[in-house]
């Protein structure tokens, strides 16, 4: 083998083995365990502020989250209850738009990836789960479906947190 062979093999098994890193925990899931969140942090399950009913669905071609928009103040603690009405696994991903779509370009490469974290949750059709969150900071935050194709179908909701 040349040089240049040896070196490209190299970069390729580096990148392959990398993989997994970059994207999470490896194939079945991801984890934040050391890693801070920008929405806020897990709330306390005793002292939620006021649950709010969150449903995923598919209908007409498109995939979306009722309600969409969620407005909370800053302090609040929310249990979101996340209803799953679709045929198709969903998710729930409490974060920034910005790394929202980062994630999301990590799950084109592993789609398989699953969500359990305080922030986060993969939710099987005719499923239920919660978050409980505490906002600690002002601003706008999402919640998207990062499996490949659902949040560009329209799974996308909006937080906006006031002071």
């Amino acid at each position: 083998m040349t040089r240049l062979t040896i070196t490209a093999a190299l970069a390729l098994l580096f990148a392959a083995s990398a993989l997994p890193a970059a994207a999470g925990s490896g194939p079945a899931g991801h984890s934040h365990e050391m890693e801070g969140f920008s929405a806020g942090e897990p709330g306390d399950p005793k002292e939620p502020s006021r649950t709010i009913q969150v449903t995923m669905e598919e209908r007409d071609g498109n995939m979306l989250y009722v309600p969409d928009h969620v407005e909370a103040r800053k302090g609040e603690t929310i249990k979101f209850v996340i209803h799953n009405n679709g045929e198709l696994d969903h998710e729930f991903v409490l974060a920034t738009a910005k790394e929202n779509l980062k994630h999301a370009r990590a799950m084109e490469i592993n789609p398989e990836m699953e969500h359990d974290d305080p922030n986060a949750r993969r939710i099987g059709p005719r499923q239920t789960s919660e978050i409980i969150w505490k906002f600690t900071e002002p601003g706008q935050f999402e919640y998207a479906c990062l499996i490949p194709g659902h949040r560009d179908a329209g799974m996308l909701g909006i937080v906006e947190v006031n002071e």
